[in-house]
């Protein structure tokens, strides 16, 4: 017997496809079935099955996108977390993403910021050049205190 699929089979598999392909949150996922036209009970229906065939999993997407926007953005915990509540992710995830962020690594990106800047700035007075780098690692998303902790050992 040959099996009818349906517009919400055809959605469903899609977006397993494109959850495989990479971590997405509930939102991204919510704004796909949008845009293939999946709405109300369909679109929910979907998500649930998603979660439950463990395809979503927004603590999972959290770790992996924290994980990599520090390991190759070198973006600070401030940003990070900023944009995954942009994405709308429990507080509960989002803590549990930065307790992946170790210190020491968190860190030594800091200084990797601050000394891959310094060579790109022309700025000679040495008080508004750090004003530029700390203004530079703080729009990174790094804690201001430990930004200027970090120049302190530059200077």
């Amino acid at each position: 017997m040959k099996r009818i699929f349906t517009e919400k089979d055809r959605a469903l598999s899609k977006l397993q496809k494109y959850c495989v392909y990479q971590e997405r949150c509930h939102q991204e996922v919510r704004s796909k079935l949008i845009e293939l036209k999946i709405y109300g009970d369909d679109l929910e229906e979907i998500i649930a099955d998603l979660i439950s065939e463990n395809f979503l999993n927004e603590e999972r997407f959290a770790i992996a996108y924290a994980g990599g926007k520090f390991r190759m953005k070198k973006w600070g915990k401030v940003r990070i977390r900023m944009e995954l509540k942009k994405r709308k992710i429990s507080d509960y995830c989002i803590k549990k993403a930065m307790k992946e962020i170790d210190e020491e690594g968190y860190m030594e990106g800091l200084y990797k910021v601050i000394e891959k800047k310094i060579p790109t700035e022309k700025e000679t007075n040495e008080f508004k050049l750090k004003g530029r780098l700390a203004k530079h690692a703080i729009r990174k998303g790094y804690e201001p205190h430990l930004v200027w902790q970090a120049l302190k050992d530059f200077f």
